[in-house]
């Protein structure tokens, strides 16, 4: 029978994150790859190699040998003869190593690498974070526009903005007489065009609309149909279109660098916040939206240096107790063919984030086998609809779905990652529905 009791998810709070100066200058060393091809193909790639250090008091650390052979001998059978292009990795809430096939060959990911940068996020965030879209105005009467990737900037928004600047709603450009200003000068604060793709992004992906660049002024997060290849000329163009309407003031757009610092003289003139960090994880981890992922990862790491957030998640994940042997964060949503992971280290990021004070946040945000987001349509009306928390990863010959069991014996964190699989999916059904036989492992 199926049952559909609640995920006991921890929830209270606990020491999460112990420092490690060695690992500084480890993560420091990283040199971030070229950029991949469009085919999947094993490159040589900087990989961590360090062992794993120990876990934060009081948290469970993924053991090393496996403890259900019963398990294991099923899952085998399983794979067959397809062995060599899986790993799968399944633990439970104390942390026994329950099977484990090649868990710990690297791996691509794909968008499984959301799992790492939305519990990043989470941890460093916290869950009532909102993204903030700003209006300042400087001493010279300049308007500036700032932004901090919003994905669901829209036009309503930029509407606003632009009555504001144009000195309705108290912005101060009306004169005595009630008439708008003859000219408005605003400028828009954003990245330079050279880092709007991560490197390890193929060339033909950034066309899609998956694929979209990543800004901090994005209108509907960069897509339309295709990707906007020039999202600051589409902003200005809106943003002109818009003034235009008001009167016929003339407007004079122009970009300036996020680089460059804020005066300290400026004033803040109205500020738009995206929705709570609750739903930018649902979009990142159930939808699978890769710009709301890379936006998440930037704003964690406090730095939209891509080279310098990635080395700072990589730091993290080693400050929590993780394998991180064959392990290499290339961006944030997994697009990037250059991204390694191991199905251990994907179970034990799980296996951690149960036991975070934001654990039900983390849960929350994956999709629902059978129920919501990226696994609505699969494992329907099976037992394991409801009871499959998870996140999706597909790029071109790569299949992955990692994420929590919910059993009658308790939680299963499971790792499935394929590199060539022929038919993935059904596979990790049967993986899957395995597991949830707890008379494999007695003893739990």
């Amino acid at each position: 029978m199926t049952h559909r009791r609640a995920l006991p998810f921890a929830s209270r709070a606990v020491p999460f994150a112990i420092t490690v100066s060695v690992l500084l200058a480890a993560a420091t060393a990283l040199v971030q790859p070229g950029p991949a091809g469009a085919q999947t193909e094993e490159r040589a790639v900087p990989l961590a190699s360090l062992p794993a250090p120990p876990p934060p008091l009081g948290l469970p650390l993924l053991q090393e040998q496996v403890s259900c052979p019963l398990l294991q001998k099923r899952l085998l059978t399983a794979l067959g003869s397809e062995l060599p292009v899986w790993s799968i990795t399944v633990a439970d809430p104390q942390g026994r190593l329950l099977a484990d096939l090649n868990g710990q060959r690297s791996r691509l990911p794909a968008s499984n690498e959301k799992l790492i940068s939305t519990a990043f996020a989470l941890d460093q965030l916290g869950p009532d974070y909102r993204l903030k879209t700003q209006l300042w105005r400087l001493t010279d009467g300049t308007y500036r526009l700032t932004g901090e990737g919003d994905p669901d900037l829209a036009l309503p928004q930029l509407q606003r903005f632009a009555r504001l600047a144009l000195g309705s709603g108290g912005a101060g450009g009306v004169d005595g007489n009630g008439r708008l200003p003859s000219l408005v000068k605003l400028e828009l604060v954003e990245e330079p065009a050279q880092t709007w793709w991560p490197q390890a992004w193929h060339l033909d992906d950034r066309y899609a609309a998956y694929g979209a660049p990543i800004t901090r002024l994005a209108i509907t997060s960069n897509a339309i149909n295709d990707a906007v290849m020039n999202p600051p000329a589409r902003l200005q163009s809106l943003l002109q279109k818009t003034l235009a309407k008001q009167g016929g003031t003339r407007v004079q757009l122009s970009v300036v660098s996020a680089r460059q610092a804020m005066p300290s003289t400026a004033v803040l003139l109205h500020e738009e916040s995206s929705a709570p960090m609750h739903n930018l994880l649902s979009l990142a981890n159930s939808e699978s939206h890769n710009f709301t992922t890379e936006v998440l990862l930037r704003q964690a790491a406090g730095t939209w240096d891509l080279a310098e957030a990635r080395r700072r998640t990589m730091l993290w994940l080693a400050q929590q107790g993780l394998p991180m042997q064959g392990v290499y964060v290339a961006d944030g949503s997994g697009l990037g063919r250059d991204n390694r992971v191991t199905s251990r280290l994907i179970a034990s990021l799980l296996l951690r984030m149960s036991q975070h004070p934001y654990a039900r946040n983390y849960l929350a945000s994956m999709a629902i086998a059978g129920q919501r987001g990226t696994l609505r349509n699969l494992y329907k009306g099976t037992p394991l609809e409801g009871q499959f928390h998870g996140k999706t990863g597909t790029i071109s010959g790569v299949r992955a779905i990692s994420g929590v069991l919910d059993t009658a014996d308790g939680l299963r964190f499971v790792s499935a990652i394929s590199n060539g699989a022929g038919s993935p999916n059904p596979t990790i059904g049967q993986v899957l529905m395995a597991v949830m036989k707890v008379e494999l492992c007695p003893g739990g």
